[in-house]
């Protein structure tokens, strides 16, 4: 683990996760400060600030120093902001918005680098999100399941019912509509700033493993999808008003878990623009 001289970064779980002090994102931060924090997001793949009472404007000031912002698909972001996307559930409504183990929209075919998501409104209990360490989950499989998966791709698509269901709400609010979208990624991807490989896949966006057909490919899947989120390679976030997570989509999945019905929450997304999975 790295010393820091500029910034505190304190683990909350073995497997990932740090919450990070010592930045304030109201502040134009030095290039020092800057590259520990990105160091702090490489080597925790998820890190957390607290208490950052800021505009939109400057979250995207602040996401900018860390990748180029792009707009989410198939959701408007703000009308003075459209690089920052609303993720709202309200009182009245069931579903929230990606209430399932993903890494962001694998269905494109450059993926996000990373997510930054903003604490606006938060209900009195739950809401909480969970994170996973993919290169945990990879590294503790067989070498025999290796080779196996050496090779294999996944094809990721926009319609699985599951994850299809997490977004009516939000997209009936934006007046859009779903589009279907797809892509193919390798179910193992190296990580390009790190080198390290990665599980790249999840029940909520790959449909099949590509020349293989579903119920072929439903199996090893399964098991993958059940074994990339076991308690060991995780972490659980509980956030308050200007609580930040920004994490690592190359090489960490997220559930932002459903437990609080009835109440609002009300966060700010950013997404940053990624790479073609290797």
């Amino acid at each position: 683990m790295r010393n820091y001289r500029h910034i505190d970064v304190k683990p909350i779980a073995g497997a990932l996760g740090a919450e990070i002090g010592g930045v304030d994102m109201s502040k134009e931060l030095d290039d020092e400060v800057v590259a520990e924090v990105r160091h702090a997001f490489l080597e925790h793949l998820v890190i957390f600030l607290r208490d950052q009472r800021v505009t939109p404007q400057q979250q995207l000031a602040f996401a900018k120093r860390f990748g180029q912002p792009i707009e989410y698909p198939q959701l408007k972001g703000l009308p003075e902001s459209p690089m920052i996307t609303p993720v709202v559930k309200l009182e009245h409504e069931r579903n929230n918005f990606g209430g399932i183990w993903h890494s962001d929209t694998t269905y494109l075919d450059t993926p996000p680098m990373g997510s930054m998501l903003l604490a606006r409104e938060i209900p009195p209990y739950g809401g909480d999100t969970m994170f996973a360490n993919q290169y945990l989950a990879y590294e503790a499989l067989s070498e025999g399941l290796k080779k196996t998966l050496d090779g294999l791709i996944g094809v990721s698509s926009s319609a699985k019912a599951d994850v299809s269901k997490t977004r009516e709400d939000a997209m009936k609010k934006a007046g859009a509509t779903l589009k279907h979208l797809e892509a193919e990624h390798p179910l193992v991807r190296t990580h390009p700033e790190t080198g390290r490989k990665a599980l790249y896949t999840s029940m909520a966006h790959t449909a099949h493993i590509k020349g293989w057909t579903e119920k072929e490919s439903l199996s090893l899947l399964e098991f993958l999808w059940d074994h990339q989120v076991k308690p060991e390679y995780t972490c659980r976030f509980q956030w308050q008003v200007g609580s930040l997570a920004f994490w690592d989509n190359r090489a960490a999945m997220h559930n932002p878990i459903n437990d609080y019905h009835g109440f609002r929450r009300v966060m700010h997304r950013i997404t940053l623009a990624g790479d073609t999975p290797r």
